[in-house]
């Protein structure tokens, strides 16, 4: 069903009330903190590199992969 056909079906504070929509929102609200503390990681690379750590040790430092560290560090440049 389209979403339109939903509401008109159902109030939005029904379809909030719903077990799908409250999963979702969860989902969501996890996401969103796996997210920013990527993005706090990712902060923290230029001083790092300032202070003379490799790219790989700055992954095993910070928990991430490699790749992800070389890619932050081209998108400082």
């Amino acid at each position: 069903m389209s979403r339109q056909e939903l509401e008109t079906m159902f109030s939005i504070d029904d379809l909030k009330k719903t077990r799908f929509a409250q999963e979702l929102m969860a989902e969501s609200k996890a996401e969103g903190k796996i997210e920013g503390k990527i993005e706090g990681k990712l902060e923290v690379i230029p001083s790092l590199l300032r202070k003379g750590f490799s790219v790989e040790e700055i992954a095993e430092i910070l928990e991430l992969e490699v790749e992800q560290v070389r890619q932050a560090i081209a998108n400082l440049n």
